[in-house]
């Protein structure tokens, strides 16, 4: 009797861990859309800080040469 329910239980947990979850499916799917925002946010406030930084390079060129 011992055995048998010993089975019925490793049956049971074999079944279990091998379920795909729909909520685990999304919870996937969510994280993989909030890191390619966040990617994408960082690229963007990458190029605008880029841009920024040509800005004030040129605006010291033209400093430099007006003083000169």
């Amino acid at each position: 009797m011992k055995k048998s329910i010993v089975m019925f239980l490793a049956l049971g947990m074999f079944a279990f861990a091998s379920c795909d979850s729909n909520t685990e499916n999304a919870a996937e799917r969510d994280a993989e859309r909030v890191e390619d925002s966040a990617e994408e946010m960082g690229n963007d406030i990458e190029d605008a800080a880029d841009e920024a930084g040509d800005e004030i390079e040129e605006g010291a060129e033209k400093v430099e040469n007006e003083v000169q």
